[in-house]
């Protein structure tokens, strides 16, 4: 078996991306085919592509991150319990009448500062990273209950008002020559305009894509699969870590990190402060996954969240990331987190009660350890 993989290995050191597209397509077709035959409906409409980009924001910002620390041969098991605490400590700010900016800011310090305690920890006193992430696991569940008082964070705001603009889109376009650009219905169905104008010539590329109010030739309605701001700030935080991790310098000391601590320590890298920095980069994109989910939520829950982290660690491994770490992929762990995401809407679409969801879950993430097993061997020779 060694020898046929190691055979195709040119092929999957040229095209790394292969595995993971081809994991995402079957899923795809595979409940196409089944939804298409159980219940007479097309599970791959716009609208569902929409709302799975949408739903992917959150678990695909958390492997931006996931994948430097498992990169780097760490791993976190801290992430669901960070992002229900930073989206309980912005929805807080909000609710005491502070802009969205605190609140994004303050979440991704708090973030940040989670990851700066692990990986502290962890390289101060060579403790191995599941036991000590494993204990910030609970100590943040913990925590964002008593800064929510042990119930969900409410603030007033519309549905596409200040931070929850991130994840939800306006209703309603309107073109340059109205008073205003952006319209939405918030509290008590009253609208929550933005005093902006859009310029024709965007009014006019979006109108060959969004259908026109009837009666009312200068609005257009935003349809479900248009993505929102979340969408497009994830894409250029990929590109952005895409060539972070495969084009500096930074990148080649977290893959030789991953690859042999002690070789990289004789190397000359400073391997300690290295952890130091790559829990606490990836600490921010969980400050950011949680004002995501606050945004999707339109409240702070203290009790989200929960197994977070195995679906953000089974698109890592889903994406190529070795656990052995020195492996690993920023667009694959993307494509992994859109199969977990695609995975879930699936069995939605297809009315299966949700314990049968965690199985499939789980099946997933040990056939993901297992593929990694496989590829580990083959690169072994």
């Amino acid at each position: 078996m060694s020898d046929k993989f190691n055979q195709r290995l040119p092929w999957l050191k040229r095209y790394p991306l292969l595995g993971p597209v081809f994991g995402l397509s079957f899923v795809l077709i595979l409940f196409q085919c089944m939804v298409h035959f159980h219940r007479g409906m097309d599970f791959l409409t716009p609208d569902t592509v929409g709302l799975i980009l949408t739903q992917t924001v959150v678990v695909a910002t958390g492997t931006l991150g996931m994948t430097m620390i498992i990169v780097s041969g760490g791993i976190d098991l801290s992430a669901g319990s960070m992002v229900a605490l930073t989206g309980v400590v912005a929805g807080v700010i909000l609710r005491s009448g502070h802009s969205s900016w605190l609140a994004v800011l303050a979440a991704i310090l708090v973030g940040a500062f989670a990851g700066l305690i692990n990986g502290g920890i962890i390289a101060r006193f060579n403790m191995m990273p599941f036991i000590v992430t494993l204990g910030s696991m609970g100590a943040g569940r913990g925590l964002a209950k008593w800064v929510a008082d042990n119930q969900s964070v409410n603030y007033n705001f519309g549905i596409t008002d200040g931070v929850n603009g991130l994840m939800n889109n306006p209703s309603i376009l309107h073109a340059a020559s109205s008073p205003q650009w952006w319209t939405s219905l918030g509290p008590n169905d009253q609208p929550n305009p933005m005093p902006t104008m859009t310029p024709d010539w965007l009014y006019n590329i979006c109108a060959h894509f969004m259908p026109v109010a009837p009666g009312h030739p200068g609005e257009l309605y935003m349809p479900l699969w248009m993505p929102p701001m979340g969408v497009l700030i994830l894409l250029v935080l990929t590109v952005a870590m895409s060539i972070v991790l495969n084009r500096s310098v930074f990148g080649r000391h977290i893959f030789a990190l991953g690859s042999n601590e002690d070789t990289a320590r004789l190397c000359g890298l400073r391997t300690k402060t290295l952890k130091v920095v790559v829990y606490m980069l990836a600490g921010m994109f969980i400050g950011l996954a949680g004002v995501f989910d606050l945004a999707r939520l339109r409240q702070g829950d203290p009790t989200v969240a929960i197994g977070l982290e195995l679906d953000i660690i089974a698109a890592v491994v889903i994406g190529g990331a070795s656990l052995n770490g020195g492996v690993g992929s920023i667009w694959g762990a993307i494509i992994g987190a859109l199969t977990m995401t695609s995975l879930r809407s699936g069995t939605v679409q297809m009315g299966w009660p949700s314990y049968i969801q965690e199985i499939i879950i789980g099946v997933v993430i040990v056939l993901a350890v297992g593929v990694d097993k496989i590829r580990s061997r083959g690169l072994k020779g």
